[in-house]
């Protein structure tokens, strides 16, 4: 059996109980989890779907799949996709954790992931042997290790720290893979939800033609609908990107099982068709992030970078030198105030000292924490 680390999140049954001990409730902003209603554009299509006795295959329908590729041409600028250059994912937290293996990689080789990052990607070398390494940039590597990199992760925006990599940034990171003949895959499951100045200028993707030079090969771009359509619970996700690399992926996938439900790809058809229902939770989520920012200032902490996506990334400013600890401290004042957050050194070292708040509460619940910040936490 694979000797993998704990699931972080257990790490907080103590702080869990701490908040749930205040005396109006706990209230939750340490997981993204959408608890707004899925839109009935979406449930509508699923029911009408209900009546599905065939096998889906798993690379997705023919009608879907072209609605992935439309989807990327209206929203995220990225033209010349066809059927071919996409396909249905189980969500897109079990493409990154199996890409990996899809990609036949194992001991020997290197997988790069950002120096803040979701572990997840970390969890998808380990499965396979391969050593993880993570740098923003490959030039932070020497060149015994570059020489080994096959896989490069890219997460813009960034869960936790919310940060956007703009095109040239990008660009450099697909020059300097290609160079060495890794393929690039970027995690974008944030990109419809950018604040600032990533409202009017759309956060960009790996595939547009000012990264990519026009050209898909070694690059995939992977989302997911869970954030913007409120649909966690179907594990709806999509990659895109090189068609001889997605064609080896379906493969791989069919052998394997790997096969989004056939009522869930109608829905996913209906989300991907219909903009109105994003535009409609993006206003819900701005809300309550324009609360939090104000109050969690108001209670003399930082709020750094966090310009797209669904999370706050804190710190205390009279921390000069953070450590591990200092996230833990934090996180332990905000559970005493009833509200529980995840600690920045899940996500690496360089987390140390932060914390990261969900937008993605009810009303209720950021009325109720806003309310205890500002008596002091």
């Amino acid at each position: 059996m694979l000797d993998l680390p704990q699931y972080p999140w257990e790490l907080l049954t103590p702080y869990k109980t701490t908040a749930h001990a205040h005396p109006n409730g706990m209230v939750d902003l340490s997981i993204g989890a959408p608890v707004d209603p899925t839109p009935y554009v979406v449930q509508t299509a699923l029911k009408s779907a209900t009546n599905w006795p065939g096998y889906p295959g798993s690379a997705g329908t023919d009608e879907l799949r072209q609605a992935i590729a439309d989807w990327y041409s209206r929203r995220r600028k990225v033209k010349k996709l066809t059927i071919d250059n996409v396909a249905a994912t189980v969500g897109s937290k079990e493409f990154i954790a199996w890409l990996p293996l899809l990609l036949g990689l194992g001991p020997g080789d290197v997988i790069v992931y950002p120096a803040v990052a979701y572990p997840t990607y970390d969890i998808g070398a380990k499965i396979v042997g391969a050593t993880s390494v993570t740098a923003d940039s490959l030039a932070e590597l020497d060149e015994a290790t570059r020489a080994k990199v096959k896989l490069v992760w890219v997460n813009s925006p960034a869960n936790p720290t919310g940060t956007v990599q703009d095109a040239d940034a990008l660009r450099a990171i697909v020059d300097d893979a290609r160079a060495i003949g890794a393929v690039v895959a970027s995690d974008e499951c944030y990109a419809e939800l950018g604040w600032g100045q990533w409202e009017t200028t759309r956060v960009p993707s790996i595939l547009q033609k000012k990264v990519s030079n026009g050209d898909f090969t070694g690059l995939l771009s992977v989302y997911s609908l869970s954030k913007q359509s409120n649909m966690a619970g179907y594990r709806a996700a999509f990659v895109a990107g090189d068609a001889e690399l997605i064609a080896a992926l379906i493969n791989l996938r069919s052998h394997t099982g790997m096969v989004v439900p056939g009522p869930i790809q109608r829905a996913m058809i209906a989300a991907l068709n219909d903009e109105n229902h994003v535009v409609e939770q993006k206003n819900r989520y701005r809300a309550r992030r324009d609360q939090l920012i104000s109050a969690i200032t108001a209670a003399g902490l930082v709020v750094d970078h966090s310009e797209a996506g669904l999370y706050l990334w804190v710190r205390d400013p009279s921390v000069t030198t953070p450590t591990a600890e200092d996230s833990w401290a934090l996180v332990a004042r905000f559970a005493e105030a009833g509200i529980l957050v995840g600690p920045g050194v899940f996500y690496s070292a360089a987390g140390n000292g932060y914390i990261r708040l969900s937008i993605t509460a009810t009303d209720h619940d950021i009325n109720q924490a806003v309310t205890r910040l500002n008596t002091g936490v």
